[in-house]
């Protein structure tokens, strides 16, 4: 298997956003996660959805000028994980989260991307677990269908904190919501101390992922110090034809400590180990 390689536009959120699409063109990556990340990365939600069509073009515009593709659009509305949830307890919330995630997807389609990623909900304390889990398993059931109807896959990433935050209950979760993908990072689990076999059956459900060191103890680490066995990773999606990205996700910010690394030595070191185990496998 020949990996598909994407690199997210917010692992370098130091350089102006062309000089990032410049950066990722001269990598020889020929495609792009891009970020909608509430105050966290270049494009700002807020900003592009005010004029979706115009904003999709700017943005189809500046990829077809450097032969890139938008492999993701990453949707993360809020800087916490609670007041934008999917599943937020407040029904107005609700309604505003599924408001920006109709404009994502006309976001995605107009700018040629497949595919959309967000958050699957968090555990609210003031209800239930149950009512926590039913309320997220009902909205993304309604974001499946409603990305059915412009030709795209949507995936949510299991993380620390979230709904799923074990592969456990990642694995049951995929079961409650028919046709759910997951957009899989390892390091969450590896960060905890959790096996690479305990998170391997999620490959089975997973359309998107994301690649870049970790260890127990660091949700990011060097490509020398990572424990991640992504050469079995690539082996295991040649045998059951993973077709989509993997994305080198490197990420700059103070959460989880997570500025201990050169970003852009750490994406060529992976760039080229996983260029490297396609070719063997």
């Amino acid at each position: 298997m020949r990996p598909k390689l994407a690199c997210s536009d917010f692992t370098f959120p130091l350089l102006p956003h062309n000089d990032v699409l410049d950066l990722i063109k001269t990598l020889r990556v020929k495609a792009v996660d891009i970020g909608l990340m509430h105050e966290r990365s270049h494009l700002q939600p807020t900003t592009e959805f005010r004029n979706v069509a115009k904003s999709a073009r700017a943005l189809k515009r500046k990829l077809d000028e450097r032969g890139l593709k938008a492999s993701d659009i990453f949707l993360l509305p809020a800087t916490d994980e609670f007041s934008m949830a999917i599943n937020n307890p407040m029904r107005s919330r609700r309604r505003k989260a599924r408001d920006w995630f109709e404009k994502s997807l006309e976001y995605a389609a107009r700018v040629g991307a497949r595919h959309v990623t967000s958050a699957p909900g968090i555990r609210f304390k003031e209800e239930s677990l149950a009512r926590s889990w039913g309320n997220s398993c009902r909205e993304l059931a309604w974001r499946i269908e409603r990305a059915k109807t412009h030709g795209i896959v949507f995936g949510v990433e299991p993380h620390l904190g979230s709904m799923i935050g074990r592969p456990g209950s990642a694995r049951r979760f995929v079961k409650a919501v028919p046709g759910l993908t997951y957009t899989l990072d390892y390091s969450h689990f590896t960060r905890i101390g959790i096996a690479d076999a305990k998170v391997e059956p999620l490959l089975a459900h997973t359309s998107h992922f994301h690649v870049r060191g970790s260890r127990k103890g660091a949700l990011q680490s060097s490509f020398a110090d990572n424990t991640v066995d992504f050469g079995r990773i690539v082996k295991v999606m040649d045998k059951i034809g993973y077709g989509g990205y993997m994305t080198l996700e490197y990420v700059r910010t103070e959460w989880e400590d997570c500025l201990r690394v050169d970003n852009l030595s750490e994406t060529i070191l992976f760039r080229d180990f996983l260029t490297a185990a396609g070719r063997k496998g």
